[in-house]
């Protein structure tokens, strides 16, 4: 153990028992003292192990940690009353298979429940799966379904309901925005009914992080009842969740009322009512006036008067959303690597953070391995600002003299204030870069190759949200495109690197944190050397609520729960 505490072997063997091979694994991992005791509780919740054995292997390894194995969110208020939230706008309509924006996996979870949840800490708990485990190989992982649960049209949850949900996005002739995260991952035809609450994913590949997958991260992957159309799911928003579906007004807002037959506790508010702002500013001016209890989100720009005001809570949250600046490596002046370091190296990101977030952000090195994750290798070293070496690269590429491009972005958040500190570093180095900032539906297009700004511009900026771990962010924008796999679904730089893709599929069926740690360090120092992507920071999910408000459970990604909400 880290802090060499005595360990009671005995009562650890008994508490082995029944468990996998790789839940065993990271066991040793643990009593090796390989892992921090907050690292064991976040594999282990991933590979299965219960959060009740968990608790009693800390203790039988004489742990005096603080750390609960459970994230939670408390409440002291009254039940029954009506909580008021603003979130952002659903950008369209809310189909299970087609959402990929905020507003709208916000609505998705209100009503609808995952097999599990990724919380605030990274932690992995059970919602309609109550436990899961993985063969040794981690290609074949088994969930368990929970009994007893119905959803709100009466109907009984069972394994084909979970098959058919995970083969409907699964398929690629649905286009389910699910599929960044399948792609080379899971097939329909792997999906498999054991028994009746009994569910196994036959994966086309080792993946020691698939239970990740089945989480509130994959925010499509709510369960639908069996047969159901979600092009329908707007007008029933049918799930089995803790809320029902009072009522839905496009672009101006949505109500909810407390499930009274759901399967676990029932939820606090008697009623929630949520409004959509189409930009910051009205929603703040919403919480500080007092229309409504809780804000899903804001940023530190424009946001100054919620932080350090005692008449409001805020939630901070560390995270892995980010933003990326992809260059075309397959289009002049880009295919040069030397021409991407160059641009990457004309930035001040410790400038850049302060600027745009007054230091409530991570500072990016050039990777999805954001410093919230387990498994980034932090012994890689950060690049900095450094302008003279920019114009030696970009010299020795041909460019002595500079050159001319344009970078398309998205009028979200500070996005347009980070493409102008990109557009004046890179002024530093003769590169004039001419601005295109549009409307989120206009840059986005069919956010298909060959009709999406997003993908198709020469240089481009992009929000990500928050993942627990960094599977999507490495397979989606950064693996060789295959429109037959469906790999590289939003590679906007259109990288193609052969030893990336192995090192990639490496780091997914590694099952042990050393493991995956190690292979991080070799993917980070790759994208040091290519730099197809910029990643300038990681930022903080900020929530806020009221001062009497309790129990609202933000998570990083964007979802609100407000099943424990309540006003004192």
């Amino acid at each position: 153990m880290p802090d060499n505490t005595p360990v009671d072997h005995t009562h650890l063997d008994r508490l082995r028992r029944g468990q996998g091979e790789i839940a065993n694994h990271v066991i040793d991992e643990f009593t090796a003292g390989r892992l921090s005791r907050r690292d064991f509780i976040r594999r282990g919740t991933v590979v299965g192990i219960s959060v009740p054995l968990l608790g009693s292997i800390l203790a039988a390894c004489s742990s005096s940690s603080s750390t609960s194995p459970a994230g939670g969110s408390s409440s002291s208020g009254k039940p029954g009353a009506t909580i008021k939230a603003g979130i952002i706008t659903p950008t369209g309509a809310i189909n299970p298979v087609t959402v990929a924006d905020q507003g709208g996996l916000d609505m998705l979870a209100q009503t609808g429940e995952y097999l599990t949840l990724s919380g605030q800490t990274l932690n992995l708990t059970p919602v309609l799966a109550t436990s899961w485990s993985a063969n040794p190989a981690a290609d074949v992982w088994t969930f368990k379904i929970r009994q007893g649960v119905k959803f709100h049209n009466g109907a009984t949850l069972t394994a084909d309901d979970v098959v058919y949900t995970y083969q409907l996005h699964t398929n690629k002739a649905n286009g389910s925005a699910a599929l960044s995260a399948f792609a080379g991952v899971l097939l329909p035809s792997g999906v498999a009914k054991v028994d009746d609450y009994t569910v196994a994913f036959h994966l086309e590949a080792p993946n020691g992080n698939f239970p990740y997958l089945t989480s509130s991260d994959n925010y499509n992957m709510i369960i639908l009842p069996k047969g159901y159309d979600p092009t329908k799911w707007e007008s029933s928003f049918i799930g089995t969740g803790p809320f029902v579906l009072g009522s839905y007004t496009a672009k101006v807002g949505a109500t909810f009322t407390r499930n009274e037959s759901y399967w676990g506790t029932k939820a606090l508010p008697a009623q929630t009512q949520f409004t959509f702002y189409d930009t910051p500013s009205p929603s703040i001016l919403a919480l500080t006036s007092g229309s409504i209890d809780v804000l899903g989100q804001f940023t530190v720009s424009g946001g100054e008067q919620l932080l350090n005001n005692s008449s409001y809570k805020v939630i901070k949250l560390k995270s892995s959303a980010h933003r990326e600046l992809s260059m075309r490596c397959d289009q002049a002046p880009f295919t040069d690597p030397r021409v991407r370091q160059a641009l990457a190296l004309s930035i001040d990101r410790t400038a850049t953070i302060q600027a745009l977030f007054k230091g409530y952000a991570d500072i990016g090195n050039d990777s999805p391995f954001a410093p919230v994750f387990p498994s980034t290798d932090t012994t890689v070293a950060q690049r900095a600002q450094n302008v003279a070496q920019a114009k030696s690269l970009l010299a020795a590429a041909g460019h002595a003299s500079g050159f001319s491009t344009q970078l398309v972005t998205e009028n979200l958040l500070e996005i347009p204030q980070l493409a102008q500190i990109v557009q004046q570093a890179a002024a530093n180095l003769n590169v004039k870069i001419n601005l295109k900032v549009e409307s989120s539906s206009a840059y986005y297009g069919k956010a298909t190759f060959g009709n999406s700004d997003w993908l198709d511009a020469t240089m481009s900026i992009v929000d990500y949200g928050h993942r627990g771990v960094p599977n999507v962010f490495l397979t989606a924008p950064l693996q060789t495109i295959n429109a037959k796999s469906g790999t590289g679904a939003w590679n906007a730089a259109h990288f193609a690197n052969a030893q990336y893709d192995k090192l990639v599929a490496q780091y997914i069926a590694a099952v042990d944190l050393t493991s995956q740690k190690s292979i991080a360090g070799q993917i980070e120092n790759l994208l040091l050397q290519q730099t197809p992507i910029i990643f300038p920071y990681f930022y903080n999910y900020l929530s806020a609520t009221a001062q009497n408000v309790t129990g609202a459970l933000p998570t990083a990604i964007g979802h609100l729960f407000l099943y424990n909400a309540a006003k004192g």
